[in-house]
């Protein structure tokens, strides 16, 4: 093993082993079931602070799609633009824990860490930290390892490409951040960017000269700054190609949102929580819009709004 890799995965095996919460344990438990997936990765705002009120984020990797329970319509759907998303809700220890959990296949997961990737969305998520909160087998948490090793080595090429100078390393990822979230259409707020590098300067620092060097990307490093040696030529085409890779994304992930009108499995339980959560008003669903949330959408808005109306009202 190189030192630049050797460098990495200290960083990555020491987050993706830190422990979490029992009850994160228990809740992905019950969202596998008998299946037994690669792997379950942990990531997101969850992973700061256990918030029993907010809504954890998983990504389940299979060996292949099929693995998973899924209708041909889903399954189709997941082959063609992945990952499929569903929203789950379990009872742990008195608590009523929610979760987000995305699935995909262990190909589709190299795929999207590849340089060669025209999707962000996975590099840019898993460059970040994350916790493996269940794994098949040694050999399933070394090859995912090593996919997280390529998101990281993908992020950091990024960062490198799209901005000029030299920079403390924790500035060239909040500048990737940004316009990560911005060529995925995201609603976010301003300064986002920042907001996922607090606390976790000292990390980036960790990663982001191995990450270079295992990218092949030679760099100059003076007062705690580094700056990639890349001609402006190579800067170039790196944003030429990054703004065809924007252009597709937004695309893209509206044609994720439309496809999850007809895959998000218990979707009128999650809109229902997501009503209660910030407004305080209480949706009660019936077994059939439980069951068929895209059949009563517009009848679960009209009484989303007349609870909120009525709230508003009182």
């Amino acid at each position: 093993m190189t030192e630049p890799r050797a460098a990495l995965d200290r960083v990555l095996i020491g987050e993706l082993t830190t422990s979490v919460d029992a009850r994160l344990h228990a809740l992905v438990a019950q969202i596998l079931g008998i299946t037994r997936p690669l792997g379950v990765l942990f990531y997101g705002s969850g992973l700061r602070q256990f918030d029993p009120d907010g809504l954890f984020d998983f990504y389940i990797v299979l060996e292949k799609l099929s693995d998973w329970p899924a209708s041909p319509l889903a399954l189709l759907g997941n082959r063609l633009l992945p990952p499929n998303v569903f929203y789950a809700e379990h009872e742990i220890d008195g608590l009523v824990l929610r979760a987000k959990v995305a699935v995909l296949s262990l190909q589709q997961f190299r795929a999207g860490a590849s340089p060669r990737s025209t999707d962000t969305t996975l590099w840019a998520r898993f460059c970040q930290p994350a916790r493996l909160v269940w794994v098949k087998d040694p050999e399933a948490a070394d090859t995912l390892l090593s996919i997280i090793r390529t998101c990281v080595t993908t992020a950091a090429g990024w960062a490198a490409r799209l901005e000029e100078g030299a920079h403390r390393p924790e500035q060239w990822w909040e500048a990737l951040f940004r316009r990560s979230y911005r060529a995925e259409l995201r609603v976010e707020q301003a300064g986002r960017g920042s907001v996922i590098m607090q606390g976790q300067g000292t990390r980036y620092a960790a990663l982001t000269r191995p990450a270079w060097q295992n990218g092949g990307l030679a760099f100059d490093e003076k007062e705690g700054c580094l700056a990639p040696r890349l001609s402006k030529a190579q800067r170039l085409r790196a944003l030429r190609r990054w703004e065809r890779l924007a252009r597709r994304g937004r695309w893209r992930n509206v044609a994720r949102l439309i496809k999850a009108a007809f895959t998000f499995r218990n979707g009128a339980a999650y809109l229902a929580w997501k009503i209660e959560r910030h407004s305080g008003f209480v949706l009660t669903l019936s077994p059939f819009e439980a069951r068929h949330p895209l059949i009563c959408l517009p009848s679960l808005l009209w009484r989303a709004r007349k609870i909120f109306l009525s709230g508003m009202q009182g």
